[in-house]
This record gives structure tokens, sequence and C-alpha cells, in this order.
């Protein structure tokens, strides 16, 4: 009976899905336990420290579907070690196979590899869907390149962009955290086989050997040094995941802001048959939004536990293993939501072009104080043709008035530009800068990363 939201089946297309759920299911943790045994027992077998025979059966038999799974879960009340496992799977193999398991390991060379090589599987899923995301979010770019909106800072209404500017904004940020994904492979994968504390004293001969061969059978980078005490990798990870789940938070509560109702320039995917209240029939909630919003938080609040759980004592101290095996696939559970929650709203998400040129007229053109002060700067000077716009732009604002009714009642203005030439100044869609490059910039850096 499941007990937590993430494998709840009434909340758990909330706050996973299935794909992450198979990566970090029980099965899958004890088949990484034992795919970490067979490559064990394949490297020692071939350089003869312990009988190929022996071996091959070790490694034909590595398989979850043999071990008594629950079993495992009834020892771990009283043993928090691999010895639950190890009783399981010998009970699996023939004869006395079973007395060549885990030869010259320790519990935690085989649980921190199986969990880098579930992390693996995590994280290509994660940079699949960041890849996708990067890639709506490049096609909205170029789609509205020219598609002129209020570019706002600090709440209110600045100077116009393009809503294609805005979602290359985005794209860019998400090529970042790929690239951050990608950076960290080489300090991530990395396995663990050294011994008791690290030493390899248990195999005094050819450990070195062993724990090469062990990686190069898994896929994994070989450590330095045994990492037991050293989890600065786990929280990077984390901590990167964060930084993407920031990403996505921030663009999708772009996307929750422009869906109110005196703006609805953006609202997420909407389809007939979707009910946004019980109560009142007109509801188009942003609850999806609202959703990934919520599933980000919990990502980034799973980073400081993480840097927590890198001090523990000495050459070990399960501590830290206790609160990585809760949060690591607690964020990945997250993650996967909200990407899979993204791609849907960034691929088919709903664009009011008409409600952008509505809104950028809704100040009657003190948006366009900036392009006004330019040209009288020209003639004026920079601060006194502040000081002319900034007290014209007031009187506009306190009246309600458009800008335009007062500039041309201003001597400072009339003596210096024709009417036609005002029109022009308050024109927002002259205004754009250099807004379409910007787009092109960053849809030629980052096409050939999308997925």
């Amino acid at each position: 009976m499941a007990s937590t939201a993430i494998d709840s089946m009434i909340h758990g297309c909330l706050f996973s899905t299935d794909e992450m759920r198979r990566i970090w299911s029980d099965e899958s943790w004890v088949q990484k336990w034992l795919d970490v045994e067979a490559a064990l027992a394949q490297a020692q077998g071939e350089l003869g420290v312990i009988p190929r025979d022996k071996a091959q059966s070790i490694v034909e038999h590595a398989d979850a579907a043999l071990i008594d799974v629950p079993s495992i879960g009834e020892y771990f009340k009283s043993s928090i070690t691999l010895v639950p496992l190890l009783k399981a799977f010998k009970a699996a193999l023939p004869g006395d196979v079973g007395e060549f398991v885990h030869w010259g390991a320790t519990s935690q060379d085989i649980m921190d590899t199986a969990l880098v090589l579930l992390e693996r599987e995590s994280h290509e899923v994660i940079v699949r869907d960041m890849k996708v995301c990067l890639k709506y979010a490049l096609a909205l770019a170029q789609k509205y390149r020219n598609t002129a909106m209020a570019g706002r800072t600090h709440v209110v209404h600045a100077i116009p962009i393009t809503f294609g500017y805005k979602a290359a904004v985005w794209a860019d940020e998400l090529g970042r955290g790929i690239e951050r994904l990608e950076e960290i492979e080489k300090r991530l994968f990395v396995g663990e086989m050294s011994g008791a504390v690290g030493t390899l004293a248990s195999e005094p001969e050819k450990g070195l050997e062993t724990q090469e061969r062990v990686m190069q059978i898994l896929g994994l980078k070989t450590p330095v040094i045994a990492w037991h005490v050293a989890r600065d990798n786990q929280a990077e990870f984390i901590s990167v995941l964060a930084l993407c789940a920031g990403t996505l938070g921030r663009i999708n509560h772009e996307i929750f802001t422009l869906q109110r109702t005196e703006i609805l320039e953006l609202e997420e995917p909407f389809f007939a048959g979707k009910v946004g209240s019980s109560t009142m029939p007109h509801k188009r909630n942003p609850a999806v939004l609202e959703n990934v919003l919520a599933l980000c938080r919990g990502v980034r609040s799973i980073a400081p536990l993480m840097t927590e759980a890198m001090i523990n004592e000495n050459e070990r101290d399960w501590s830290c293993f206790i609160s990585e095996w809760e949060a690591i696939p607690r964020a990945c559970h997250l993650m996967a939501c909200a990407l899979q929650k993204s791609r849907n709203i960034l691929e088919n998400l709903i664009v009011y072009p008409e409600h952008m040129e509505r809104n950028l007229n809704a100040q009657k053109g003190l948006m366009m104080s900036e392009c006004v002060m330019m040209h009288l700067a020209g003639k004026l000077g920079r601060y006194t043709a502040h000081d002319i716009v900034y007290e014209g732009c007031m009187k506009a604002y306190e009246q309600e008035v458009p800008l335009k009714d007062v500039l041309m009642r201003m001597p400072e203005v009339t003596e210096s530009f024709s009417e036609e030439e005002v029109d022009r100044m308050l024109d927002a869609h002259s205004y754009l800068g250099r807004a379409a490059d910007f787009v092109d910039r960053v849809v030629d850096k980052w096409s050939a990363k999308a997925g």
C-alpha cells in the first residue's frame, strides 16, 4: 500500500512519473546491487581472485527476479548493511557459489556504486527532458521573434520587448542548465570498490586491477581514492538539480503571472473538459503551472539537506547514506515530474499576441518615455531631457491621459519635433532594439543541443 505522494495511486501523477518510479523501485535498487556484485565477481574471475566458474554462476544469477525482496526489508530493521541482500542472493545461488559473492568488498562499495548507477539512469532522463524543454523554448523564440509585448521590471511596464526575446532568455538559461548537468558527469559517475575503510586491505595483490575492471564493466570512472565519507559529488548532483528547478520554476512562474485575467498574454494548455473549479464553471485555472511551481520548490528544498549530509564521521557514517537514500530519489522524482509537465506547457503554450498588443498601450504611451527622452537628449542634454519627460509623464500618469497629449503641450518638445515625429517616438514597435538579433544568437547557440 502506497503511503507517500510519489507512489500514491491518487496523487502520484502530481509528484513523479512512471519512468522515474521504475528507476527508483525496490526491484531496481536490488538489481543495481546485483549488477555491482556481478561485475565484482566477473572481474575477480577474470583475474583469478575467485574461481572462474563460480564467478560465471554469480553473473548468471544476478537477477532481482530471483530475490525475495520483502525479506531484505525485514532484515533492514536490524541491519542497515548489504547483509540482507547477500543472504537473499546466497539462497538463490547453487551449491557453494554464495561463498564467493562480495569477495573483499564492503557494503558501502556496493551501495554507493549502485546509487551512482541509479543516478546515471535518472540523469539521462532529466537531461533528455531538459533538452526537449529547450527545443520548445527555442521554437517559441523563433515563432514570436518579432511579436512585440510589454517588457516589465519590478512588475510594472518598462519598455517594449518581443515575446520571442523573453522565450530566448528562457532557452539560454535552460541551455546552461543542460551544460551543468553534462559537466558533472565526470565527477558523478564514479564508482566505489575499496574495501572496509577504502584501503583495499582485503585485496592486497589484485585490488587495484579488480577495481579498474569492475568500473570498466559498469561503464563508470575509477575513483582516485575512496569517497566513502566524501559526499560532495552527491551534493553537487542535487545542487545542480536545484539550479535547474530554479530555472523551470522561473519560467513557469512567468507564464503563471502572465495568465492573470488582467494580463492574459500567455496561458497553460487547455482542452475541452478540463475543469478549473467545482463551483465556478468559467474558471480556467493555471493548475499545471501551480503543480510545477510546487515541484520545483520541493527540489530546491532538498539541496540544503544534501549539503548537510556531507558532514559525517571518520571513515564511515551511515547517517549520510540514510539522508541520501531518501533525498536523492525524491529530488529525481519531483524533477522528472516538473520536466514532464513543463514539456507539455512549453509545447502547447497558448499565446495571445492580440493581448500583448493591447497591453502595450495600457499606459497610453508612458512605456515610451525612454525613447522620447533619448530623442530630446540629443538636443537638450541627457539630464535636462529626463527632467522634462519626467514632468510630462507624471502629469499623464496622474491625469490618466495619453502621454502624447501632454508632450504636445510642452514647448521643449514641440519646438524640436513635429507631431509625426512624436508619434514615431511613441510607437512601441519602433523601439524593440536588437531583440530579434538576440533571439537569433540564442537559437544559433543552442539549436544543436536541443532535443
